[in-house]
């Protein structure tokens, strides 16, 4: 296996653009890859454009029906059928939206091939991580959902354990739903609580149905959630439930939306817990699956202070060349900023919260903090179907 890692990028994917005042701005894919140059990181891997997933790949997970819809609403969006999710609000429809979204789910389902040939021990795609797109029907800015089917693609290629752990801010919904029945994939998604947020799904006691019970995992996070409790919920739950499932691949989703500044959504969590998180997928892909990890974008809409420097730790940690928090942003790329959005970039790649501290959960917990209470239900309710003390 090569020990080099793949960036899936083609700049064909920041045409995934809902229009002018749409939250799911691309121009956070272009600063992204423009601060990955910026840093050399391009030079330290094997950049590749992949070709769009085709229809037999879309009907992975698509129904045939609903593709057809989005085709028809790319060749003419006022045609945009409603009963597929298409031409809403959140998903309004726009010349070429199938090509684009196709292409997206490409680079995805590229970055699992590569991984699982053993081509490269890492692939990231921070232009996927569309993960609310459901089967048949558009959800939460999401046509296709590449994540879902990069997975599906491991299984087709003969994957017999894959581990698909998501940190946005929203509920993996997509994703859990596309293997709701298939104990050959671990969903674990940690989020902010359902009650609080879109798409009010991804409770607890959602722990899959038939020979998929027990193989789905949500943690719903409190509002107000910041970096101590976001670390100590997911060490409480992901470390352990991985060891136990011993996957063959581990997919992750790096939505940069939990943080503070996220204009969407209501956690408190810094660049700096976020990249701690970034590392220790890295770390427990190297621990229990060979190294064997696709990482994909997915949320995120402060799309300058935010979103680049997240997704650009993300590259440099899958590169193994890490960048210090503390290291100064290069003065071009700030240039850049200002150039395309009139905003100032931010002048370093941290909150100023590096190293990030959390209390272990072994240490014992308190029943009466309602973090704790999150990790308590998740682990009442998928731990002793696993056959794990919870």
């Amino acid at each position: 296996m090569s020990g080099r890692a793949q960036l899936m990028w083609d700049e064909a994917v920041t045409g995934y653009d809902f229009g002018r005042d749409h939250p799911m701005d691309p121009v956070r894919l272009a600063l992204t890859r423009r601060l990955v140059d910026a840093f050399g990181l391009d030079k330290d891997m094997d950049v590749v454009a992949a070709k769009p997933a085709g229809d037999s790949t879309l009907r992975l997970v698509h129904r045939e029906d609903y593709v057809e819809a989005v085709k028809a609403a790319s060749a003419d969006p006022e045609s945009a059928d409603g009963a597929y999710g298409l031409g809403t609000m959140d998903d309004p429809a726009f010349a070429g939206m199938h090509e684009v979204s196709a292409l997206i789910a490409g680079q995805s389902v590229g970055a699992a091939e590569a991984v699982w040939a053993g081509d490269v021990l890492h692939a990231v795609n921070f232009s996927g991580g569309l993960h609310h797109a459901m089967p048949g029907a558009a959800s939460g800015f999401c046509i296709y959902n590449d994540a879902s089917l990069a997975i599906a693609r491991l299984l087709e290629l003969g994957a017999e354990r894959v581990v698909y752990v998501d940190v946005d801010v929203h509920h993996g919904d997509g994703v859990q739903a596309a293997f709701w029945e298939d104990p050959r994939v671990l969903t674990i998604s940690l989020h902010e609580h359902p009650r609080t947020l879109f798409p009010q799904t991804g409770w607890p006691e959602e722990t899959g149905a038939g020979k998929g019970e027990g193989s789905a995992v949500n943690v719903a996070l409190p509002a107000g959630t910041g970096d101590a409790g976001w670390l100590r919920a997911f060490h409480a739950v992901v470390p352990e439930l991985i060891a136990d499932f011993r996957p063959q691949v581990l997919v992750s989703q790096h939505g940069a939306d939990t943080h503070f500044e996220d204009p969407l959504a209501h956690l408190a969590v810094s660049l700096d817990a976020q990249r701690a998180v970034q590392v220790a997928c890295h770390e427990l892909a190297h621990e229990y699956v060979d190294g064997k990890w696709v990482a994909l974008g997915g949320g995120g809409y402060a799309v300058v202070e935010v979103v680049p420097r997240s997704w650009t730790h993300l590259v440099a940690i899958a590169a193994g060349r890490e960048i210090a928090p503390e290291a100064v942003i290069p003065e071009g790329w700030r240039q850049e900023v200002f150039a395309r959005t009139r905003q100032l970039g931010p002048q370093r790649m941290t909150d100023g919260r590096w190293p990030v501290a959390y209390a272990d959960w072994e240490s014992g917990y308190d029943p009466a903090d309602r973090l704790d209470q999150a990790v308590v239900a998740t682990r009442r309710a998928v731990f002793p179907l696993r056959g794990l003390l919870a």
